[in-house]
């Protein structure tokens, strides 16, 4: 079962620090009765424009708090909260590039602000997680009692392809805050792709089991399934699949996943029950039609069998294996006939395949097709030692084409190698060169 899914592991309510709120231009408290001050209509202004600007982002209308801290910073284009502020804006805007140079710039004002470094990585794990990696690490220095860092760090790594560092950082936030779904399901599905399966189990039922229900949980679901398939643990993690496509009913390629699952667990009414629903969706794809061929054989239903094997060799005409299987299936009806052309299109796809020759040779043989069966024959000699039944077949079709001194020589070459002196065929090859005998007698006279 290939691990493929469309869902994006989740960063949680985690993905950006809120507003620093802390405004600018706070009185300090006097000791003796303040003296009467002529109030500064510049400064009135700027925290008039804070002031709108938090009164925005609290509506949510990000596009006013922008322009309101755009014309602050006009005045004071120093200030490191307000350009720290801005970039929180326009993330909220969706403007990654000028949120990128204005968490740059609260940076380069205070190169100790935590949250700036923090939200940066953020706006780069997306578009370039290798970017994100430097200034979440040096959130994670300035905040090295904080998950939330760690998490985000652990993610830009892993994206990154940097399983190990992200396990560490991972494994570090879960020391912190050992409760969160989200640490615990990033570090599980790390530590699979890292092909560690057993601890990714461990670490995943961790988190189901702080999540258990909810849309939330079909990824750990999903993911869980993938652990326990890498341990071979078939029939839990068949369950899992159940799980997960209980709250995303529509991913029919997982149900053709569990479908595959039932199929090695020899469970075929399920697993065909598992196909017909993802066949609801749309037309199945050769995977499917491929386990639903294998189902139906290993019931022996061939009537539902070979309908569904020709689907499958229209959407996969180079590959012998297709009608090489039906074939098989015609021969195990005793429909030589059918049998021959499907068996011919595999030999020409895989000319090299014993096992396809030999059936066609069956199958010819039983269609009365005898010269085609000979030449199979004398192909199918050049590979490997024959059966003693295959020179009663091959006396059988020179008998059947008239040619009886050939045919002589073949019955004598299997009563020779016969030791089944009880056999019907015995009797009927001593009949024949009886009869051969005479005739090549009486032609000589």
């Amino acid at each position: 079962m290939k691990r493929t899914t469309s869902l994006s592991k989740p960063l949680g309510s985690w993905a950006l620090c809120f507003l620093l709120g802390a405004l600018p231009g706070t009185l300090a408290q006097a000791t003796q009765a303040p003296k009467k001050r002529v109030p500064d209509p510049a400064a009135q202004a700027l925290n008039r424009l804070l002031a709108d600007a938090q009164d925005a982002v609290g509506r949510q209308d990000y596009a006013a708090a922008a322009q309101d801290y755009r014309d602050y910073l006009d005045k004071k284009p120093d200030d490191a909260a307000v350009h720290f502020n801005l970039g929180y804006a326009y993330t909220a805007l969706q403007r990654p590039a000028d949120a990128k140079t204005e968490y740059e710039k609260a940076i380069s004002l205070d190169p100790k602000m935590a949250p700036a470094y923090l939200n940066l990585g953020v706006t780069l794990l997306s578009s370039d997680p290798a970017a994100a990696v430097e200034p979440l690490q040096k959130a994670v220095d300035l905040m090295p009692d904080q998950a939330r860092p760690k998490f985000l760090l652990g993610a830009a790594l892993e994206r990154s392809g940097k399983l190990p560092a992200a396990i560490e950082q991972y494994e570090a936030a879960a020391k912190l805050d050992g409760k969160n779904f989200d640490i615990r399901f990033s570090l599980g599905s790390v530590l699979l792709t890292a092909g560690r399966a057993s601890d990714a189990e461990t670490e995943l039922r961790a988190a189901l089991a702080l999540r258990p229900d909810g849309p939330d949980a079909a990824p750990a679901h999903f993911e869980l399934a993938h652990s326990l398939v890498a341990q071979e643990k078939l029939e839990p993690a068949a369950a899992e699949l159940a799980a997960y496509l209980q709250a995303q009913p529509k991913d029919t390629a997982a149900r053709v996943d569990r479908a595959s699952l039932l199929v090695d667990l020899t469970k075929y009414d399920d697993a065909l029950t598992e196909l017909d629903r993802a066949a609801a969706d749309g037309p199945e794809s050769l995977r499917a039609l491929k386990l639903r061929s294998k189902a139906y054989y290993e019931q022996k239903h061939y009537d539902d069998l070979i309908p569904v094997l020709q689907k499958a060799a229209a959407l996969a005409p180079r590959d012998p294996d297709i009608p090489a299987q039906l074939g098989h299936v015609y021969l195990a009806k005793k429909d030589y006939a059918d049998a021959v052309h499907p068996l011919v299109v595999a030999h020409n796809l895989d000319p090299a395949a014993t096992d396809i020759l030999s059936e066609l040779v069956q199958a010819e043989y039983g269609s009365g097709n005898y010269a085609a069966t000979l030449q199979a024959l004398n192909l199918l000699s050049q590979r490997k030692d024959l059966p003693v039944g295959s020179w009663f077949i091959r006396a059988a079709c020179y008998d059947k084409l008239g040619q009886l001194a050939e045919a002589l020589d073949a019955y004598q070459r299997f009563l020779q190698l016969n030791k089944d002196e009880n056999s019907d065929l015995y009797f009927i090859s001593t009949s024949r060169v009886r009869f051969i005998k005479r005739e090549l007698k009486e032609k000589k006279r």
